[in-house]
């Protein structure tokens, strides 16, 4: 194991006991509690809803902050406060996905001569960004949903509605469009 590997296995294991002391004060109330939850995860958790509104950062934040009114209100279904993080994204990706399905999701003009939105935050990458923010609807919410979500083909068939065949297919085409845009 490399030695960076090894450094972070303890920091992770202490962010998750970190985690589940916060959920287990903040379900006693402590708002301070769960604004620590607030403060280490929405950092992570924005970048990906962008992504999902196609760049559209008003839209994102928006998801951001019901994701977490959501959780605070349903901090007593959370059995292990340790998974907070990974319960938290579901939740994000929910609803965002419910979002879109009601077609609430205002959309990048993929037509357009416009350039794509560039991220709220320092990208290491910024044509990566964009490639990313500038894929067909389906193929980038799969893309996104399968890499920074961390889901896997049958629940983003759940997800989106749709078979995990088609998941699979999605992803390969968001793949392809990504090296072209990207070469």
């Amino acid at each position: 194991m490399n030695d960076a590997l090894a450094r972070s296995l303890p920091d992770a294991a202490a962010e998750r006991a970190e985690d589940a002391v916060r959920v287990a004060a903040a379900r006693r109330g402590d708002r301070a509690a769960f604004e620590g939850l607030y403060r280490r995860h929405a950092g992570w958790l924005l970048p990906m809803l962008w992504r999902l509104a196609a760049g559209d950062r008003g839209r994102a934040e928006d998801w951001l902050q019901e994701a977490f009114v959501q959780a605070w209100q349903k901090l007593d279904q959370l059995r292990d406060g340790a998974a907070f993080p990974a319960w938290l994204k579901r939740l994000a990706v929910n609803l965002a996905l419910a979002d879109q399905r009601r077609g609430q999701l205002t959309l990048v003009d993929q037509t357009s001569e416009q350039a794509a939105p560039e991220p709220p935050w320092p990208a290491a990458d910024l044509d990566l960004e964009r490639a990313i923010v500038s894929l067909p609807e389906r193929a980038r919410h799969v893309l996104v949903l399968f890499h920074l979500a961390g889901l896997g083909h049958t629940e983003i068939g759940l997800a989106m509605n749709i078979d995990p065949g088609t998941s699979k297919a999605q992803l390969h085409r968001a793949r392809t469009l990504l090296k072209e845009r990207l070469a």
